[in-house]
């Protein structure tokens, strides 16, 4: 399915859910650092961290877009990635990118190591060349991928909907409808689509496959790997990745806190009766609504994954230790049903859900007033009770 999904371009308007827990997680190891799994209030950093698009003047009345993707590393140092033509999934995107290297400096960075300077703040970036001249102004951007809150189409099987655990084993939600990494799939699929939406934690400190770790392992077997790998190259066990065997085509993360997607198309191998294997698994998989795998052929397990066999294992959603969450994680069975894949909700759709939304947090609201109502009235009538009981021994 050939799709451009120029609807990746537009600001999203949607602000990331606060979990009622507390917005910090320490991860079990050790070096990591905090993992926020909610914007921090305390992290001068964060503000900066993001995603910036616009024109530059190059010279002769010509405008060339430049995006920029920048993240804290640690301390106050940050790193980042320049591009031509926008981000990556943008039309016009393409070419290598620059790698830039800045430290904050009260609310602002000044990001080196390209052809000009950039003086990056949580509004904007403004572009200096060496001259000293302003060569124009980069506007920050919040992406949403197409297919967040895609609703399961006839004939899918609803595995979580912040309701229940009931399809998993092993599997823990938050108090805000919100399924932890760990959790195992009970019914077992052999050929299927999967979509699935992700959240990775803000863990500034940590580097590489320690920040913000988890992973769709299909079949327990082959693992689609999720990361945040945002703002670094495509690597062959970042975001995106088929763990270790297979870069993306594109880096497609987003900044860590922002909800994700993750579209799966997969095939199962096929075995001989005395089983010997006779064609490979193949995987076909978008992030945030852009192809980053185009069917391709699995030779073997990926990864920690389980050996290769006839038998059918669950689908896993990998505990790597940091607090990454899901929603939204519904499948269709390929040999019961066929619809288009991936799925993009419509504008009634996405409607109907917000009013969902709105119309759950009343009924939370409301159940939270009525507990500490009857809580209230409670240690009221036990304190005049109290003063009765005293006034009758006078």
């Amino acid at each position: 399915m050939r799709r451009h999904f120029s609807a990746l371009l537009i600001a999203s308007t949607l602000s990331s859910p606060v979990f009622a827990a507390d917005a910090v997680a320490k991860p079990e190891n050790n070096g990591k650092g905090p993992a926020y799994t909610a914007p921090p209030a305390d992290d001068a950093n964060y503000p900066l961290l993001g995603e910036f698009v616009g024109e530059i003047s190059t010279g002769d009345d010509e405008k060339e877009t430049i995006g920029l993707q920048i993240r804290p590393v640690g301390g106050d140092n940050f790193d980042a990635l320049s591009f031509t033509g926008g981000l990556p999934g943008q039309p016009e995107f393409g070419g290598e990118p620059i790698r830039l290297i800045g430290r904050r400096s009260g609310d602002m960075v000044v990001l080196s190591g390209g052809p000009w300077a950039m003086f990056v703040s949580a509004e904007g970036c403004t572009l200096v060349d060496r001259e000293g001249t302003k060569l124009g102004k980069l506007e920050r951007i919040t992406r949403t991928s197409p297919t967040m809150g895609a609703p399961a189409p006839e004939g899918a099987t609803v595995l979580f909907d912040g309701t229940s655990v009931d399809q998993f084993t092993n599997a823990t939600m938050t108090d805000d409808g919100l399924l932890m990494a760990g959790a195992d799939l009970e019914p077992m699929f052999q050929d299927f689509n999967l979509h699935v939406e992700f959240q990775l934690p803000y863990m500034p400190q940590a580097s590489g496959q320690s920040r913000g770790n988890s992973g769709l392992y299909l079949q327990s077997r082959y693992e689609c790997q999720v990361l945040d790998s945002f703002a670094q190259d495509p690597v062959f066990n970042g975001c995106g990745a088929l763990y270790r065997f297979k870069k993306p085509d594109l880096n497609m993360c987003f900044p860590p806190l922002t909800w994700q997607t993750y579209d799966v198309v997969f095939t199962s191998p096929r075995w001989a009766s005395d089983g010997t294997k006779i064609r490979n698994a193949h995987i076909t998989s978008w992030v945030n609504g852009v192809k980053v795998q185009d069917n391709v052929p699995l030779p073997a397990q990926t990864g920690a994954g389980k050996d290769e066999a006839p038998t059918l294992l669950p689908i896993k959603l990998q505990d790597h230790g940091d607090p990454v969450r899901y929603r939204n994680v519904w499948l269709i069975d390929r040999g019961l049903t066929m619809v288009n894949f991936p799925v993009e909700p419509t504008a009634e759709q996405l409607a109907a859900a917000e009013k969902a939304k709105a119309d759950k947090a009343e009924i939370a609201a409301a159940e939270k007033k009525a507990k500490a109502d009857a809580k209230k009235k409670a240690e009221a009538d036990e304190e005049a009770q109290k003063e009765t009981d005293a006034g009758e021994k006078k």
